[in-house]
């Protein structure tokens, strides 16, 4: 084999080994960040205060959403982001102090790895396009009927199969996934639903499970 001939035949195969790589490595460790330093103050220096109103009566608000943990797994690469930022923005308006989460939903493995495996057959398929009358041969096989085919119109073969191929890859990586999750309970699912939950619907299914009186109650406090 020439050189051409060996970077066409190699390639494929350098992009098949290189996301196998990618595909079962684990992720890069992030360190943990240091608390930060607490500052202490000394008692004989402490005066007592008087506690203000508006203080006692706003951490009786806030505290709603406390120790409440909301996470948003949705499909990234559906365009679901903007959907899950409102959500976010809207939960943490009606819940002070309440986290949450946005996390990206990834398809399943056989998706993840048929994904993976759609550019190496692409950029095979290109170069058999491209090279096929040196590879066949090499090979000692007799170049397909369909070859000749492609070949006839390499320009429009090359194109169709960039762009079914890329097609095929973003279908493979989309989940289509809108999950909501309440401290680790599944509390709103899109694959089961096949809807978007409202901003009401939300609002009502993380109020009915905080642990703590809701929002309203605590507004009520604040009246009395």
């Amino acid at each position: 084999m020439d050189r051409l001939q060996l970077l066409l035949l190699g390639f494929p195969v350098f992009l098949f080994c290189s996301d196998l790589i990618n595909l079962f490595s684990p992720p890069p460790y992030t360190p943990s960040k240091p608390p930060p330093p607490r500052h202490y103050q000394s008692q004989s220096q402490s005066v007592p205060q008087v506690p203000d109103f508006a203080a006692v009566q706003g951490s009786q608000v806030r505290g709603s959403g406390y120790h409440s943990v909301v996470e948003l797994k949705f499909c990234a690469s559906c365009s679901y982001r903007g959907t899950a930022v409102n959500m976010k923005n809207m939960l943490e308006t009606s819940f002070p102090g309440i986290e949450v989460i946005l996390s990206n939903y990834p398809p399943s493995f056989p998706k993840r790895l048929a994904s993976k495996a759609v550019p190496v057959a692409q950029t095979g398929l290109m170069a058999i396009i491209v090279g096929g009358e040196y590879i066949f041969p090499r090979l000692g096989m007799v170049p397909p009927p369909w070859y000749y085919s492609l070949r006839s119109n390499r320009f429009g073969a090359i194109a169709s199969t960039w762009f079914l191929g890329n097609f095929l890859q973003s279908s493979l990586q989309s989940s289509g996934a809108f999950e909501v999750y309440y401290n680790g309970e599944l509390v709103f699912s899109k694959l089961k639903e096949q809807r978007f939950p409202g901003e009401i619907e939300l609002r009502q299914l993380v109020g009915s499970k905080l642990p703590g009186p809701a929002f309203g109650k605590n507004l009520d406090a604040v009246w009395s």
